[in-house]
């Protein structure tokens, strides 16, 4: 059994992932890129919790691609990820200890880099890349 990347509690996960997405549907700006994607919120947020499970864990409760996920959506942009990381960041700050909240957020950025240059990186090839 792998040990976890952290300490943190399958609990802890979700209730994070609860409030995030509680405030994602309050942004302005956010809110309505997920409203279009997004038709059963529970569900959703078990989703994304059992990813959180997989990434943190190493539980193997997560059958999905983030980077497909993303790319299909169409309306995804690069500079959301600045503002969504900023929601995260404040949600690990108020719900976990200092250092589980910085290795999440760590984590959180990593991942968010990877998808954002994804995003990127999937223009047209004719053409440089957008960095809006």
């Amino acid at each position: 059994m792998i040990p976890p990347r952290f300490p943190i509690t399958e609990q802890q996960i979700e209730s994070v992932v609860a409030e995030f997405y509680g405030l994602i549907r309050q942004h302005p700006a956010l809110g309505p890129v997920f409203a279009n994607h997004v038709a059963d919120w529970p569900e959703h947020e078990a989703k994304i919790a059992r990813f959180w499970k997989n990434a943190i864990l190493f539980q193997r409760v997560y059958d999905g691609n983030p980077m497909a996920a993303h790319l299909q959506a169409g309306d995804v942009r690069p500079g959301m990820f600045g503002p969504w990381l900023g929601l995260f960041d404040s949600v690990l700050e108020r719900q976990l200890p200092p250092e589980t909240a910085a290795a999440w957020s760590a984590l959180a950025h990593r991942i968010g880099s990877a998808l954002r240059y994804g995003l990127l990186d999937s223009g047209p090839r004719d053409q440089p890349p957008s960095l809006r």
